[in-house]
């Protein structure tokens, strides 16, 4: 079985989010262990798995995604280097394709000019409390905490664009904490500039210490900063060590999240792996 590695919201090998891909033929998924084994193995912040379905329920195609410890209710990183798998083999061309997934039908449409949108829902970003322990555990203060509904992760306000990347979080006391995993963002120091807010996601409780590029956080992220910024069409930049940007639009409860993709490594399974 194929199996490639394939670096997501970037132009360039070695940036953005790594995201591993099994396109499988059968119309059947394989045994659940035997996924959560192979995306163990490879050891990325998510690897999908992605068959054909038929086109039942406006879904032409469907996708699981699993971290190295879990199954994965959504995840934008994976799903774009799916859709440029797919391309690359030639089985989606032009128009939306639709992907059954644990978060309804995901959409998503290759561009002429390479890059590739997804239409994800929206999620909400609540006020809440903050955490006891949060603070101390990013090492930063907190302006304000706020729920992300079915996304699972709490979406936390620092003062600035420095703050955000300066964090060096104790991984440790973040995965203690009673959360999925914990956005952290600021405005840019330019907003006219190519990008208006920064992030960063950690979530050790899931075995991502800290992901790259996170395009479901982004759900959240993209009505938050337009409640705050105004407009409908934004850019985030994901301020990890290999950095990705996120270009995101509102439009009637959904967000579409658009980015490039690299393929950066190909192989096959061991037949002994394989089944």
């Amino acid at each position: 079985m194929r199996i490639r590695v394939i670096d997501a919201f970037t132009d360039r090998p070695f940036a953005g989010n790594p995201a591993a891909v099994c396109v499988l033929d059968g119309p059947d998924w394989p045994e659940e262990g035997w996924m959560r084994r192979v995306a163990a193995e490879v050891n990325l912040s998510e690897t999908a798995f992605v068959r054909p379905a038929g086109g039942d329920g406006g879904a032409g195609w469907a996708l699981r995604w699993f971290t190295p410890t879990e199954e994965a209710n959504l995840c934008g990183h994976a799903t774009l280097a799916t859709v440029h798998a797919l391309r690359a083999d030639g089985l989606l061309t032009e128009g939306w394709a639709g992907f059954a997934s644990m978060s309804g039908v995901l959409r998503a449409r290759p561009e002429p000019d390479g890059t590739i949108t997804l239409d994800f829902p929206a999620n909400p970003h609540d006020a809440v409390p903050t955490p006891a322990g949060l603070p101390e555990a990013l090492g930063a203060a907190v302006l304000g905490a706020f729920d992300t509904g079915a996304l699972g992760d709490l979406l936390v306000l620092l003062a600035d664009e420095k703050a955000v990347r300066s964090l060096t979080p104790d991984i440790g006391a973040i995965g203690a904490l009673p959360l999925r995993g914990v956005i952290v963002t600021a405005p840019a120091d330019d907003p006219s500039g190519p990008y208006q807010f920064v992030s960063r996601f950690f979530g050790p409780a899931v075995g991502i210490p800290e992901d790259p590029v996170t395009g479901s956080a982004h759900t959240a992220l993209a009505p938050f900063w337009a409640a705050r910024l105004g407009g409908t069409r934004l850019t985030g930049y994901q301020a990890s060590a290999r950095g990705g940007l996120v270009v995101c639009e509102l439009t009637a409860g959904r967000v579409l999240l658009s980015g490039s993709a690299v393929t950066v490594l190909e192989g096959v399974l061991s037949p002994s792996a394989a089944s």
